[in-house]
C-alpha cells in the first residue's frame, strides 16, 4: 500500500533587518502519490525536490499524462521495468528543464514505487533518485516484507526503529569512535545493532492489508501533529491519500482528496 501527504514547501530568500532570511512556504494540495493510466498494478509516491524546471516549474503529477503517453499502449509493465521509464522520462525532463546536475546534496527528486509483477505472489518496491541515482534500486528484497519511508521521516523513524536516524553519528561524535575503514557504503554496525534492540516488533509479513493502511495513516497523522508543535521547517501536512495494490485487484485507492469549494470546506 502507499501513503502521502499533501505538503509542498518552498523556500524563498528575503531581506531583513538582519540580513538574508530563508522564508518557507507551504502549500497543502500537492499530489504525490502518483498513478499511470493503463497500469493498474502499480504506482508511486514521489518527494524531494518538487518541481522540475528554473522558469516553468512543474510538479511530477502534472507530468503523468506525458508520461503515460510514452509508455507502450495495452502493454502491462513489471514493476522494475515501469520504474526504470519513470526513471528514464523524469530525468530526461529533470535535464531538459535546465535543472542542476548533479543536484546539491538533498535535493533530488526521489520516487519509491511499489506493484506487483505478472503472476507474482509478492510486491517489489523500488527508489529512484533523480537525477543522481537514477537506475532503479530495489528496497525489500523478494521474501522479506517490511515498509518504507521518506522524506522528513525523523518522527516515523524515531516510532518504528526506535531511535533518531542522526543517533549513531551523534554516539560516534560523542563517544570520539570513528567509522571503520572499509564501512563506508555499507550498514553502520552500530545502527544495525541499535535496530535489532529496539525497532517495533510489528510482524510485517502477518499484517492484514487494513492494518497496514491504519498503521501508514497513523504515521502520516503523528508526524502531521508532532510538526505542528516543532520549530522547524513543517513540511508535512494536508490531506493524506492512500491507495493499495493487491495481485488481483490491482491499485485502488483508499482516499483520495478531491477539489471542493467553500460550502463543502465549511460543513466538513
Amino acid at each position: 500500500m502507499l501513503a502521502a501527504d499533501s505538503r509542498a514547501t518552498l523556500h524563498a530568500q528575503v531581506q531583513t533587518p538582519q540580513g538574508q532570511m530563508l522564508l518557507p512556504a507551504s502549500f497543502d494540495n500537492a499530489t504525490k502519490l502518483l498513478k499511470a493510466s493503463g497500469q493498474d498494478h502499480v504506482g508511486a509516491i514521489t518527494y524531494g525536490a518538487g518541481a522540475i524546471g528554473l522558469n516553468e516549474p512543474r510538479t511530477p503529477h502534472s507530468y503523468m499524462p506525458e508520461f503515460e503517453a510514452s509508455l507502450p499502449p495495452k502493454k502491462r509493465l513489471g514493476v522494475e521495468d515501469f520504474a526504470k521509464k519513470l526513471s528514464d522520462f523524469f530525468t530526461a525532463r529533470w535535464i531538459a528543464g535546465g535543472m542542476p546536475n548533479p543536484a546539491p546534496a538533498g535535493q533530488d527528486m526521489i520516487f519509491l514505487v511499489g506493484g506487483y509483477d505478472p503472476d507474482a505472489a509478492y510486491g517489489k518496491v523500488f527508489e529512484i533518485y533523480v537525477p543522481s541515482r537514477p537506475a532503479p534500486r530495489e528496497l525489500i528484497p523478494v521474501g522479506q516484507f517490511g515498509a518504507v519511508w521518506g522524506g522528513q521521516a525523523e518522527i516515523v523513524t524515531r516510532l518504528l526503529n526506535g531511535f533518531d536516524p542522526a543517533t549513531p553519528h551523534v554516539v560516534r561524535e560523542f563517544l570520539k569512535v570513528p567509522v571503520q575503514k572499509g564501512q563506508q557504503g555499507q550498514p553502520d554496525p552500530l545502527e544495525t545493532e541499535l535496530k535489532a534492540k529496539f525497532t517495533a516488533k510489528i510482524p510485517w509479513q502477518f499484517l492484514p492489508l487494513q492494518d497496514c493502511v491504519d498503521l501508514s495513516i497513523f504515521m502520516l497523522r503523528a508526524t502531521i501533529t508532532l510538526q505542528k508543535w516543532i520549530v522547524d521547517v513543517r513540511g508535512v501536512g494536508g490531506a493524506i491519500d492512500v491507495a493499495t495494490i493487491t495481485r488481483t485487484e490491482g491499485f485502488q485507492y483508499v482516499q483520495q482528496k478531491q477539489i471542493a469549494g467553500e460550502m463543502r470546506q465549511i460543513n466538513d
